[in-house]
């Protein structure tokens, strides 16, 4: 009895040994244990990867890469792998990290992990977004106006579908593609936010979620989107460059501290150097520069020589600075032509909402950063710096007839019908009492 119990006892101890790390071991001969172990693995990988987004937004304020998402979502399962493979080593069994099952079975895995981290990215950047807006939402901003009628405690504002979402003039066009992945996606706001506050989130949304420069966009008290135009910044140095002025790029030796901005002379050398023009340096690379200079002089430039730049003690041009700053701030520049007898006509300079920077009348000379009190005349050429949705206020406005003038034409219409018909009243009349 006690030897056979001795004996039935080792045999189990050595059993239960063998079994812990065995059992570790997942394969596809056991499918609906596969199955589970992959289900498992693809919600933790989902689980850490809508964290990871999540924390990426909010310390970063912007989307995480989907590089970073597929390594963390990889990770977890591989550290789940490597962890019970050591725990059975050190169980004791026999562990056979190279059994082709095996080895099928943890390349499947991490595969699912990496499938489906980047939906996990998505999820939890959406959350994240939403969420991080609703909280902003504490801190109201702004003008005191209308407040946004909303049922719920958020305003749920839809974007348009792709082919309802315009283009802005004088900007480059974004992406068809980009426009399908922003088309009605519905984003969400506190509640209680007046028309201007609900209009400004929504554009630091769109700008901050899809990457979009510039966003025009007009809401109503409901939430409702009325208009709806994005754009992209212009790319290069044509929209820096003033009328006449051209961009030429040269063999030069530039100074050691010349530097994007200055003026430099350009001398062309040999035994009688000589002086070609004057410009503005804007790139180097290597002995390859690129100048910003008249048309005229451009012309004079030859590409096989080789010029010396010489830097002039000068601040940099004041509109070259202007226009760069412009560039990277939410106004623009426009000129609008106002037409006769629109809604603009009479109206002074101080009753619109961009700033008037200089009128150019249809006769007579430019005038300035007129005074407030100017009026508007038939074909004056208003140069306006505003905001986007300002400036395209201003447009329909010198475009669209007044109100009296449309009112006078419809009563024009009207006498020009009630003319004809009684016209032909009238001469059937005479025709019957002449018969």
């Amino acid at each position: 009895m006690t030897g056979t119990g001795a004996s039935a006892l080792e045999a189990g101890l050595s059993v239960a040994t063998d079994a812990v790390p065995l059992a570790s071991v997942v394969t596809f001969s056991e499918p609906l244990r596969a199955a589970a172990t992959l289900l498992l693995f693809a919600c933790l990988a989902l689980l850490i990867t809508g964290a990871i987004a999540a924390l990426y937004r909010w310390y970063f304020r912007q989307r995480a890469p989907e590089g970073v998402a597929i390594l963390f979502g990889v990770a977890v399962v591989v550290l789940y792998l490597n962890t019970t493979s050591l725990g059975g080593l050190i169980g004791g069994g026999e562990f056979e990290l190279l059994r082709l099952d095996a080895v099928l079975f943890n390349v499947v895995a991490v595969g699912v992990a990496a499938a489906v981290s980047p939906a996990g990215l998505r999820v939890g950047d959406t959350v994240a977004r939403n969420v991080f807006s609703l909280a902003g939402g504490k801190r109201l901003e702004g003008e005191v106006g209308a407040v946004v009628r909303t049922v719920g405690r958020v305003t749920p504002v839809t974007l348009p579908p792709a082919e309802e979402i315009e283009d802005m003039e004088s900007y480059e066009a974004v992406s068809p593609d980009r426009k399908a992945e922003m088309a009605e996606k519905t984003l969400l706001f506190p509640r209680q936010l007046t028309v201007e506050e609900l209009r400004t989130r929504l554009v630091a949304r769109v700008k901050e979620d899809f990457g979009i420069t510039y966003v025009d966009v007009d809401v109503d008290e409901r939430g409702e989107i009325e208009y709806f135009a994005v754009g992209t910044r212009a790319a290069g140095l044509g929209p820096t460059l003033a009328p006449g002025t051209a961009a030429v790029a040269i063999i030069a030796d530039p100074a050691n501290t010349a530097t994007p901005g200055d003026v430099v002379q350009v001398w062309r050398g040999g035994e009688t150097p000589e002086r070609v023009a004057t410009a503005e340096l804007r790139a180097t690379a290597g002995d390859v520069a690129t100048l910003a200079l008249d048309a005229a002089d451009a012309e004079r430039l030859d590409d096989a020589a080789t010029y010396r730049l010489v830097t002039l003690p000068a601040q940099p041009q004041a509109d070259r600075e202007f226009a760069s700053l412009l560039r990277s701030a939410d106004e623009t520049m426009s000129v609008v032509t106002v037409a006769a007898g629109s809604e603009l006509v009479g109206t002074a300079v101080g009753d619109v909402s961009a700033v008037v920077a200089a009128i150019r009348p249809a006769e007579g000379s430019v005038r300035a950063l007129p005074p407030r009190s100017h009026v508007f005349e038939p074909g004056d050429a208003v140069y306006l710096v505003g905001r986007l949705d300002a400036i395209r206020r201003f447009e329909t406005s010198a475009t669209t007839p007044a109100a009296s003038d449309a009112a006078a034409g419809a009563d024009a219409e009207s006498t020009d019908e009630i003319g004809n018909d009684g016209g032909g009243d009238g001469t059937a009349d005479r025709t019957q009492d002449g018969g």
